[in-house]
C-alpha cells in the first residue's frame, strides 16, 4: 500500500514540479489536463476521474491492492489515447515489441478508473462464437477485455468480430448522444435526470443484450511476427491505434528505489540504468549471465 501511494505522489510531485518550471499559470493547460485526476462531485454524490475533455464514473470494482506501474511519459501518452478512445465509444489498439508494456498499462488504467479487466490471450482455434460470446459477456458486465496478440486469429475470424464488435460500439454511442450520456446529471436549471436503467441493445446474432456503462475492448498486437494475419480495414476503424516503445527505464528504476525507501533514488539510478545498458551492449544474450 506504501508502496503504491510513494509510486502515485512521486509522479504527482515530477508533474507538479515540470509544470511551475514550464510557467503555466492556468488550470486548462495541457500538462495539467492530460493528467487522470479523481474528483469528488457533490451535485451527483460521486467520484469522477477526469482527463483532458472525457471524464468517467468510478467502477468502484474491487481488484485488491495489487503493485501499481511507475508512471512515465509513454504510459501517460497511453492513458490519454485509450481514455479519447473510451470516450469515442471506440476500443484501442496498442502496438509494439513483446515486453513494451501493452498489456499491463491497460491493466493499470482500469484499476485506476476502477474496472475490472479480462486479459484474452488469442490463439487461431478461437472461432466466431467464442469471439461473440465474449463481446456479449463484456458489454453486459460493463468490464473491459484486452485481446493479446489479437492478429492470431484467422482473417475469416477477424472479418466478423468486427461486426460484432461494431454492434457494441454502435449502441455506445447511441447511449453516449442522450442527454448527460445517459448517466445521473444535473442540467443548467439545477434539475436532476436519474442515470437510464436497463439499456438493452441487439448482439450480431440477433441475441437482445443488456449494455452497462463503460464496456472497452484493447487489441494488443506484436507486429511481424509469423503466423499473424493482418487486421481487416473494418476492424481498424473500430480502434484507435498507440505505437508503445521501449519505456524509459532510468525513471522506472528511480520509482522503484524510492518505493523501496532509498534516498539517493536518483543517483542510484543513474548508476544501475548505466551498468544495464553496458551489460546489454557488452555481453550476449546467453542465459548463464
Amino acid at each position: 500500500k506504501i508502496m503504491n501511494m510513494i509510486t502515485i505522489d512521486a509522479h504527482s510531485r515530477d508533474m507538479v514540479i515540470s509544470i511551475v518550471e514550464n510557467g503555466e499559470n492556468s488550470k486548462k493547460c495541457f500538462k495539467w489536463m492530460s493528467q487522470l485526476r479523481t474528483y469528488w462531485d457533490a451535485d451527483i454524490d460521486d467520484s469522477v476521474i477526469k482527463i483532458c475533455d472525457a471524464f468517467f464514473p468510478y467502477g468502484y470494482e474491487y481488484l485488491g491492492n495489487g503493485g501499481r506501474l511507475v508512471i512515465t511519459p509513454l504510459t501517460d501518452r497511453i492513458y490519454i489515447t485509450a481514455t479519447q478512445a473510451c470516450w469515442l465509444s471506440m476500443g484501442t489498439a496498442p502496438a509494439g515489441p513483446a515486453g513494451t508494456g501493452k498489456t499491463e498499462t491497460s491493466k493499470d488504467l482500469s484499476a485506476q478508473l476502477g474496472k475490472s479487466m479480462y486479459v484474452f490471450n488469442c490463439s487461431p482455434e478461437m472461432d466466431y462464437r467464442t469471439m461473440g460470446d465474449i463481446f456479449k459477456g463484456l458489454a453486459a458486465s460493463g468490464s473491459w477485455g484486452c485481446f493479446d496478440e489479437f492478429n492470431r486469429l484467422v482473417p475469416e475470424v477477424l472479418s466478423v468480430c468486427s461486426v460484432q464488435y461494431k454492434c457494441v460500439t454502435d449502441a455506445q454511442k447511441r447511449k453516449a448522444n442522450m442527454p448527460g450520456r445517459g448517466l445521473e446529471f444535473i442540467d443548467k436549471e439545477g434539475v436532476k435526470h436519474e442515470a437510464i436503467q436497463n439499456y438493452k441493445f441487439i448482439a450480431a446474432d440477433g441475441v437482445e443484450m443488456p449494455l452497462e456503462e463503460g464496456c472497452s475492448g484493447f487489441i494488443t498486437m506484436n507486429p511481424g511476427y509469423i503466423g499473424r494475419a493482418e487486421l481487416p480495414e473494418s476492424l481498424k476503424a473500430l480502434f484507435r491505434p498507440i505505437t508503445v516503445m521501449v519505456p524509459d527505464r532510468q525513471l522506472i528504476m528511480e520509482n522503484m528505489l524510492m518505493a523501496e525507501g532509498f534516498v539517493e533514488a536518483k543517483m542510484l539510478a543513474k548508476k544501475f540504468a548505466s551498468l544495464y545498458y553496458l551489460l546489454e551492449d557488452m555481453l550476449s544474450p546467453q542465459t548463464h549471465y
